[in-house]
Parts: structure tokens; sequence; C-alpha cells
């Protein structure tokens, strides 16, 4: 019953977010910005606006693979991004500068988040051992070890996705600030950045949810196996 209760809806959830997203940037990025520069230009302008200038632009492969590398000083922008005129392109190349303007100015919620990309980056490579495991063997030796690995790798995940909402969420209104200050972008055409933004927004959320019932859902074991 928890299972029902906690893991299916936000399996939904994280379906309709992903559908979300995809349908709204495969919409706004038919649509050219006016003044038709780049999402790279959009990106350099708001970088220098503040102060940065040791931030590699940079392009590379793959679909919405954009993001922005902290350690490496490194904003990464996908093809249709880095080259697009596109209001999606310019949004989402807007919002990654905004983690960079983030990394510069010292925002707490990144440094937290950077702090605990090691550790989650070990929850992440043993949870599906885990999850595959004797964990579900209620009666094996090993089960209750299994079960509390599962639970500390799911806490240090929910953790993680916590402290990346602000994150995203404050670079996403920066990189909306920016575009209209800047005259990239005129305010009618904010429309289409914003829904796009707010889609992606959307994905974070339901990563959240997600490791959030996840979370409970062992713990709902736990109690389960006291009873």
């Amino acid at each position: 019953m928890e299972f029902l209760i906690l893991i299916v809806p936000t399996f939904i959830l994280g379906l309709w977010a992903q559908s979300k997203v995809s349908s709204t940037y495969n919409k706004f990025v038919q649509i050219p910005s006016r003044g038709r520069i780049t999402g790279a230009e959009a990106a350099a302008a708001v970088i220098r606006k503040s102060g940065i200038n040791d931030v590699e632009i940079v392009e590379i492969r793959g679909h919405l693979t954009d993001h922005y590398d902290p350690i490496k000083k490194r904003l990464a922008l996908s093809s249709e991004n880095y080259r697009g005129t596109s209001l999606a392109a310019l949004g989402v190349a807007a919002h990654e500068a905004g983690h960079a303007v983030q990394h510069k100015v010292g925002y707490n919620a990144l440094k937290a988040r950077m702090a605990l990309v090691p550790v989650t980056n070990i929850a992440s490579s043993v949870l599906p051992w885990v999850m595959f495991g004797p964990f579900f063997l209620f009666g094996s030796a090993g089960g209750g070890l299994f079960l509390n690995i599962g639970i500390a790798c799911y806490l240090v995940l929910t953790a993680f996705n916590l402290i990346t909402l602000p994150v995203e969420f404050d670079a996403s209104k920066r990189a909306k600030q920016e575009l209209v200050s800047l005259g990239i972008l005129g305010q009618d055409e904010m429309v289409g950045v914003n829904k796009t933004l707010d889609a992606a927004a959307w994905t974070y959320v339901a990563a959240f949810v997600s490791s959030l019932a996840y979370l409970l859902y062992l713990l709902s074991m736990v109690t389960g196996r006291d009873d």
C-alpha cells in the first residue's frame, strides 16, 4: 500500500514533468528572438555584466545537456542553444549563466550543493546495487543492512535535490531579469522564456519529490520490520 501511495504518484509526476519540459522547449525553440542574438552571446553578456572574465563558454553535443561546471568554470551549452537564437535557447543559456553569477557572488545554496556533490555521487553509484540486492529479502541476514544503506543513500539524494531547488529557481530568476535589463529580449518575448524555464523547474521539483517518496517508503519498511 505504501508503494502505491508514495511511489506511483511520484513516478507519474516525473513523467509529466519530463513531458512538459520537452513539449514547452520544442515549442519555443521554434520561435526566434527579434534581436537574433545566439545563446552563447546571451550567456557571455550576462556573465560579462557581472564582472566575470574567467568562465569559458563551450559548445557540447546532446539535447538539453546544458550545464555550468563550477570546478572547471566552464559553461557548456548544447549546440541548439549555443548557436540558436530562439526564445528557448536564450532562456536556457541565460539560466546557465545565472549559475556562473551565483558562483561569482558566493550564493550559499550553490556552495552547499557543491559540498554535497562528492557524497551524492557515491550514493548514486551505490544505490543500484542496493536496490537489486538482498535489501528486499526481509528474512536474509543482510536484509536490514541493505535497507539501512538504501535509506542513507536516499537521505543524501533527498538533501541534494532539496538544496538544488533554490539554486535552480534563483538561476532562472537571474536569467529572466538580465535578458530584459540587457536589452536582449523585449518584455513581450519573455513569455516564451518564462514558460520554458518554469517547465524545466518542474523536473527539479519532481526529482525532489521522488527521492523523498522513496526515502519515506524505505523508512516505512523499517517500521514494518519492527512491528
